[in-house]
């Protein structure tokens, strides 16, 4: 903003001095005709119009013409501004309300054009990562438009379009070329993973998809991720804790076993056999245990498509009565459920036997069996120990263990189970105390799912 003198003289004052003066001029040029031309009025006051009134306007459009030139120069300038240009700026000689004006529309101008930087630059930002970004993204407009494509970065047309230009290309065009399986997954709606190759060539992909207005228009944002590395890291760190899991129990296993063995034998050498009925039962013992633990992990790798069938829940929990030692509260439901009842009772079960490990009276341990809104839910609470926040966050996944002999595959087993069922599960710590885990099983499994 250029600095002006302290000196203000307003336009109100200008345009006062400016019409004094011109009254001044006329009276004094009316005195001065009176004088020289006594008794003729009408000569008098046609002689000052004469020459005041040209005056006057000349004088007047000598003060609006750079008013005048100011407005127009205002007008232009707006317009540069609907047009994004924010490089033009005004000047004004005198220090009056006119400045004032002229000086708000320079800041105004200041201010957009570093507005307008700062969204150029944030705009250069945001193309730049969305360019270069491994997730293949395309903008894809509305049925009017035969779904044509709005915008593709460069790994989707190096996806889709082996790095040519996607924009403006009917998304029905560019999946004729696509893999078999993303225009399978695309058709199914929603998001999902899909696998496109084979073999050696084999990729897993993530395709997510999403719907927003745009410009009044619907436009859907289709985001493809290319999973294969990070599964099959994944894929390496699980196979590097089940070996160590498996490695570590079979280790805890065979080592007494070795010792055993080596026991008996020198027994049996030395014609001591009293204790070998002991050592015999201690390794029939740890034989059982480690053939349980094989067991676990087989049934977790194997869990078969469950079997649903209509099951009366009485019947159902007697049964489950008879292997674990519960407290039923609350009555049962009357109709039956639709489950596998050989995989709900093993994961049922399991939850039981967490709930008697867990440091909780064995008169505590409940079971809750509530149905409503479509639902069946089967809780097991106990007054044990609880979790903490990290061991919840991590109670589901496979082979996690807070128990020094445990395997983690109890409450991930139950978690397969219920899912394949198309259920949940769910777990919390109770109030005062303990932990509540719920099996939570639709009442009618949908045909179509198994």
């Amino acid at each position: 903003m250029q600095a002006r003198s302290r000196f203000r003289l307003t336009l109100a004052t200008r345009w006062s001095a400016l019409v004094g003066t011109l009254l001044a001029v006329g009276v004094g040029l009316a005195l001065a005709l009176d004088y020289l031309l006594p008794g003729q009025p009408l000569l008098v006051a046609s002689v000052c119009m004469a020459c005041v009134v040209p005056l006057a306007v000349i004088t007047m459009r000598a003060q609006l013409r750079p008013i005048l030139s100011l407005f127009r120069a205002l007008e232009g300038t707006v317009t540069s501004y609907q047009d994004g240009d924010f490089s033009f700026g005004l000047h004004w000689p005198h220090n009056d309300e006119v400045a004032d004006l002229v000086d708000a529309h320079n800041a105004l101008g200041n201010v957009l054009r570093e507005q307008r930087l700062a969204l150029v630059q944030r705009e250069l930002l945001l193309d730049t990562m969305v360019q270069n970004t491994p997730v293949a993204m395309l903008l894809v407009g509305d049925a009017s438009s035969a779904n044509a494509i709005v915008f593709a970065n460069l790994a989707a047309r190096q996806l889709l379009g082996q790095g040519r230009k996607l924009e403006g290309h009917h998304l029905a065009d560019i999946l004729k070329t696509a893999a078999p399986a993303l225009v399978d997954a695309l058709a199914r709606g929603g998001d999902g993973l899909f696998t496109a190759g084979e073999r050696e060539d084999e990729e897993v992909y993530h395709l997510a998809r999403r719907t927003f207005t745009l410009n009044g228009r619907k436009h859907e944002l289709l985001l493809l991720r290319q999973l294969t590395q990070e599964l099959r890291r994944q894929e390496v760190q699980t196979w590097k804790k089940v070996i160590r899991v498996i490695s570590h129990e079979l280790n805890n296993s065979l080592a007494p076993l070795t010792s055993l063995a080596h026991s008996g034998a020198e027994l049996v050498r030395r014609g001591q056999t009293a204790r070998l009925p002991q050592i015999l039962e201690t390794i029939g013992e740890r034989t059982r245990h480690l053939e349980t633990f094989i067991l676990g992990y087989a049934r977790f790798a194997k869990l078969p498509t469950p079997q649903v069938e209509a099951c009366a829940l009485d019947s159902f929990v007697g049964r489950l009565a008879a292997e674990v030692r519960f407290k039923l509260v609350g009555s049962l439901p009357a109709d039956p459920a639709w489950f596998d009842p050989g995989q709900i009772e093993q994961a049922l079960l399991n939850l039981l036997k967490n709930a008697h490990e867990s440091g909780s009276s064995p008169d505590q341990v409940e079971l809750h069996v509530k149905s409503g809104q479509g639902l069946l839910r089967i809780e097991v609470q106990d007054r044990g120990q609880g979790m903490n926040d990290a061991v919840l966050a991590n109670a589901l996944v496979p082979f996690y263990s807070t128990k020094r002999t445990g395997t983690g595959l109890g409450l991930a087993l139950a978690r397969e189970i219920a899912e394949a069922h198309g259920g949940r599960i769910t777990l919390g710590n109770r109030e005062g105390g303990g932990l509540a885990v719920a099996l939570i099983l639709p009442l009618m499994v949908p045909a179509a799912g198994l």
